[in-house]
């Protein structure tokens, strides 16, 4: 009986404990708006092409790589190097090629110029293209062998006692007769009829112009030397397609001063007036942003500068003199009297 009545009790409670119970009604929620991403287009960088020859010698390579990577990174854009160009080469880049920077030998520009109007192509040593509005060039021409030999004889006349000069030519080629002519008019530039102040007659003789056979051995160079040498040459500007280290090594062991394109080694430095030397990298440095800003056309010839300058012998002001000259020479308010 009294677990009857515990069993009655307990179901009591629990009935009136479900009773009690509410279920919650949930409250309405209002939903947040949220701004969703816009996905926004990929931009591609703009892209600059550089063109080398595969047969270019290393060094260079490696310089003109650096150059063009270095414009390229201070621009904001990305770089490839090549070593040929074709149409599906420009298709592939699409709308992100804005330059082409292409040296010798021609990969085709004058129609790849035409196939790709929005992009500013620069060629380097190629000649016979025709014009465009998206093409530049340097030197198209080639090297400016007469400004070179200009300057040489100019340099010569300054330095050179009583104007004892000379220069060592290739016969009976373009530009070795270019360099003679360029060379003694240069030497004249500086000092017209070159009279000595002790004797009535000219200074006669001066430059001493000896050329050497194109067909030569370079062995023999040696011996064109010696006739510089026999007339009391003391300053001599070699033409750089005959300037052997062999040649010049002798030549200042013989006590000349010398002027050319590059110092051949550390043995001649003491003989050494001046390096004349093109200058393809400042061009292209020049007139890059041009091309970056879309601005083409442009003809531009080989730059020379003064390298290698040896201080004893071409001091601080006649190097200044000597700078004058190829500036004009390089803005045209100075010619060297050789025809192109």
């Amino acid at each position: 009986m009294r677990t009857k009545c515990f069993l009655l009790l307990l179901a009591a409670l629990l009935l009136a404990a479900c009773g009690g119970r509410t279920t919650p009604t949930p409250e309405p929620v209002t939903p947040t708006p949220t701004s969703q991403p816009t996905a926004s287009p990929t931009v591609s960088m703009p892209l600059a092409i550089l063109v080398l020859p595969a047969d270019m010698h290393q060094k260079d390579k490696d310089s003109y790589q650096k150059l063009v990577y270095d414009l390229t990174q201070a621009n904001g854009m990305r770089f490839q190097l090549l070593n040929k160009l074709t149409s599906a080469d420009l298709e592939f880049a699409g709308p992100a090629l804005k330059v082409v920077i292409a040296l010798a030998p021609d990969p085709g520009l004058a129609a790849l110029t035409s196939a790709a109007a929005g992009v500013q192509f620069l060629a380097v040593g190629i000649p016979d293209l025709p014009a465009a509005s998206n093409l530049s060039s340097i030197g198209a021409t080639g090297l400016p062998v007469d400004q070179q030999a200009f300057l040489a004889g100019y340099i010569a006349g300054l330095i050179a006692p009583e104007w004892k000069v000379g220069i060592l030519y290739q016969k009976d080629t373009p530009g070795g007769t270019a360099s003679r002519d360029a060379f003694t008019n240069g030497f004249t530039f500086f000092c017209g009829s070159c009279r000595n102040p002790l004797f009535p007659q000219p200074a006669g003789i001066y430059p001493i112009t000896v050329p050497i056979p194109a067909d030569a051995n370079p062995g023999e160079y040696t011996a064109y030397a010696d006739l510089l040498i026999r007339n009391i040459v003391k300053v001599a500007y070699v033409q750089p397609e005959i300037a052997t280290p062999e040649l010049l090594s002798y030549m200042a062991q013989m006590g000349l001063l010398i002027i050319g394109q590059s110092l051949p080694g550390e043995d001649v430095r003491s003989n050494w007036v001046a390096s004349l030397r093109p200058d393809v990298v400042a061009a292209i440095q020049d007139i890059f942003p041009d091309l970056v800003a879309g601005k083409g056309g442009k003809v531009v010839p080989t730059p020379l500068f003064l390298a290698d300058v040896n201080p004893d012998l071409l001091g601080a002001g006649k190097l200044r003199l000597a700078q004058e000259v190829l500036d004009g020479l390089q803005n045209g308010t100075i010619g060297t009297g050789i025809t192109p």
